[in-house]
């Protein structure tokens, strides 16, 4: 994960002191749930028909190697992050930014959801920089520092009854856009609004929870705080994939996010208003 230490983030401070009361959803989505077309529609179905103020932040990796493949563009990864080149800022973008994000508002359109596409250059919402070559050149990947996120335009949004939906999109001020993970930017935006709401962050992925036994899909951990995770990690018991998704986690709720919870999307939206299923995180 690369976010900075926690800050007060621009427009989203309470200088009442009161304990937020309204409940904002954040959920992030990816991989399967975006990749096939039945899951997308139920998907998309769930998380349509919940009330109350809600925000979708989305990836599509897959669709953007498939693409990049067609163009002549070959994705390449190191530790399982993609470079980023010219010719891939470019694909990501249009991607990211148009196919993805559009379909995904044109799908909550047509069932009553008024939804709003974006990215983090939107409204200036979530400037980065872009990460620094050290032993490995990302290229055009972009860094958030959470006191840069601007609470206020998504606000602003939500208050007049739409639903945005972020593209895995950031700026670097100076016109240049940045690839930057999903989960971290969904995590950004989940601490930024937590002074405002009180904040459920919910990470979509294609198991169940967080598993105890990676050999073992029905293996789930219910509650997960730092020192099982710690334990789990000794044990050499997690997947590498899981492990970001952790660390945003754990940094979300420790720095005023109400809760987070890991799991499928259609067991952790269809019931996301009622007992959480999948794994919980707490402090």
């Amino acid at each position: 994960m690369h976010l900075s230490s926690p800050q007060p983030s621009a427009g989203s401070q309470d200088t009442t002191g009161k304990v937020p009361s309204e409940r904002l959803l954040v959920v992030k989505i990816g991989g399967q749930v975006i990749d096939e077309a039945t899951a997308l529609t139920n998907f998309l179905k769930a998380f349509a028909a919940l009330k109350g103020k809600k925000i979708l932040v989305h990836g599509g990796g897959k669709i953007a190697t498939k693409t990049g493949e067609r163009m002549g563009i070959v994705s390449r990864y190191v530790n399982g992050r993609r470079i980023t080149d010219e010719a891939t800022i470019d694909l990501v973008t249009m991607v990211y930014g148009g196919g993805v994000n559009k379909r995904l508002v044109a799908g909550l359109q047509a069932l009553g959801c008024n939804a709003i596409g974006l990215t983090g250059a939107d409204a200036n919402t979530i400037p980065a920089q872009r990460r620094p070559v050290g032993d490995i050149d990302y290229g055009f990947v972009g860094d958030i520092a959470l006191q840069g996120v601007d609470a206020r335009p998504t606000v602003a949004l939500l208050d007049v009854g739409m639903t945005p939906v972020f593209a895995p999109l950031t700026h670097d001020g100076q016109g240049q856009m940045l690839n930057t993970n999903a989960d971290t930017i969904a995590a950004a935006l989940a601490v930024a609004l937590s002074a405002r709401y009180e904040v459920r962050l919910i990470f979509c992925f294609d198991k169940k929870g967080v598993l105890r036994n990676k050999a073992d899909d029905e293996d789930v951990v219910p509650v997960m705080d730092r020192n099982s995770y710690r334990q789990l990690l000794d044990a050499h018991a997690l997947s590498d994939g899981i492990l970001p998704k952790l660390d945003n986690a754990f940094q979300a709720i420790e720095s005023g996010v109400h809760e987070v919870l890991i799991g499928r999307a259609d067991d952790l939206v269809q019931n996301a208003g009622e007992a959480p299923t999948g794994t919980l995180i707490r402090q």
